[in-house]
């Protein structure tokens, strides 16, 4: 992977271009903005990848490097989350139970994973759109067309 750069180019199905940002060879953010910034790239091999993902091929982005700057609790669901196989989904209470540390019973941890999916900044890397009743980074659109790719529910 490229070790510094905004990166970004149109994928199929989905109104906004996906934007990628990497540092020091980690990926550290995907957005999906109006439109991309005007210093972004189009070449990429891990955009390569999302084109093939969102043309039907089977990827579950484990082995991309990631950099999360996110709170300490946030990190271990996004961690936890990023086990959930392709084309399976879980629940808010499943991926509460799923995290280390966490208990479903306590409505303070799964608000926990509720505030990290909302914050997420690596969405289809951490792969919000299998948790089924949580909220998601990505915009509408886009969540449902990864549900789509996927054919989850």
């Amino acid at each position: 992977m490229a070790v510094t750069g905004i990166y970004a180019c149109p994928v199929e199905g989905v109104d906004r271009p996906l934007q990628i940002g990497v540092a020091s060879g980690k990926l550290i953010s995907v957005e999906f903005p109006e439109t991309p910034a005007a210093d972004a790239t189009e070449t990429h091999a891990l955009l390569d990848r999302f084109i093939a993902y969102f043309e039907g091929a089977e990827d579950d982005f484990r082995d991309v490097e990631i950099g999360l700057t996110v709170p300490t609790d946030h990190r271990t669901v996004l961690e936890t989350l990023r086990k959930v196989p392709y084309g399976q989904s879980v629940t808010v209470e499943r991926l509460t139970t799923m995290t280390p540390g966490l208990d479903a019973e306590e409505t303070v941890d799964q608000e926990t994973v509720r505030t990290a999916l909302q914050e997420n900044p690596l969405p289809i890397v951490c792969p919000g759109h299998r948790v089924r009743d949580g909220p998601s980074a990505a915009p509408a659109s886009v969540t449902a067309r990864l549900r789509q790719i996927e054919d989850l529910p």
